[in-house]
């Protein structure tokens, strides 16, 4: 292999995990890619090398393994069945790993796989085995928590995975749970705080004092993002009343600024 670094040496390891690759073909896929491993991967299975359908009999056994009802419900497992295969492949229920492997098969609700989100979603990371699960999961675990790309993707997907049947909102109680479990590493997230701001303890407070409002998509979607620009610039450097952002979120800055911070900066602050 030709001399890399130790960050590009980290990316074909996890390159080669994801798509059991030798290094040489790692390294030309994420070379084409300015060394973006989720784009190279995505790339790689786009491409010839990708897995064919001879993995299509390993997946579908596997699936058949965990149905809580063969008879019935062939083609789904549901949540017991879900529960004994995150548990197989070593991922717990209360991590966001968890709604990472939901969003990799197409999961239609919390606790259910289908068989062609489950068989499909495998074989696009050319995983066919238990092991080999396992490994992407741990893999998928790690990319959650230091990727902002793949932490999006994934959050992005619990809004829909997570409403209510027939509610085109999150209710508040759902979405307090899940930004406790996005906005946290001991959760595999991301820590939504500073040692001047405790933001998310903030938010779901100020939320409280709004009336505990159900949460639509755009107010999901751009909690994250600004999320991301509060842990760049907690004074607000990058905000505008003239935004485009949520006005919860708009009347969330006033709050900090004045009822948290009484008009001073975040780096005068002493947060206990």
């Amino acid at each position: 292999m030709p001399p890399y670094t130790g960050t590009q040496k980290h990316y074909i390891s996890q390159f080669v995990s994801f798509t059991q690759a030798k290094d040489v073909v790692a390294a030309k896929f994420l070379r084409a890619s300015g060394w973006n491993v989720e784009q190279a991967v995505d790339a790689y299975f786009s491409s010839s090398h990708a897995a064919t359908s001879s993995s299509v009999p390993a997946l579908n056994k596997t699936f058949d393994d965990y149905r809580d009802d063969p008879k019935e419900n062939p083609d789904t497992i549901g949540i017991e069945g879900a529960m004994k295969f995150l548990e197989t492949i070593q991922v717990r229920l209360d991590e966001v790993a968890c709604l990472g492997i939901a969003e990799l098969l197409k999961s239609p609700s919390m606790g259910e796989f289908t068989r062609t989100g489950f068989v499909d979603g495998w074989k696009s990371v050319g995983v066919e085995s238990i092991p080999q699960m396992i490994s992407h999961a741990a893999t998928l675990r790690n990319q959650i928590s230091s990727q902002p790309d793949t932490f999006r993707k994934v959050y992005r997907y619990a809004f829909p995975l997570c409403r209510m049947q027939g509610q085109r909102n999150l209710t508040f109680e759902i979405a307090s749970e899940q930004w406790q479990l996005f906005f946290t590493s001991e959760n595999g997230g991301v820590d939504w705080s500073t040692p001047s701001t405790p933001w998310l303890d903030w938010y779901l407070e100020f939320l409280k004092t709004k009336g505990q409002r159900p949460v639509n998509k755009d107010l999901w979607e751009q909690t994250e993002v600004f999320m991301r620009k509060t842990l760049e610039d907690e004074n607000f450097g990058w905000w505008s009343a003239d935004g485009a952002w949520p006005g919860t979120l708009d009347e969330f800055v006033e709050y900090v600024q004045h009822d948290k911070r009484g008009g001073k900066p975040a780096e005068a602050m002493n947060i206990e």
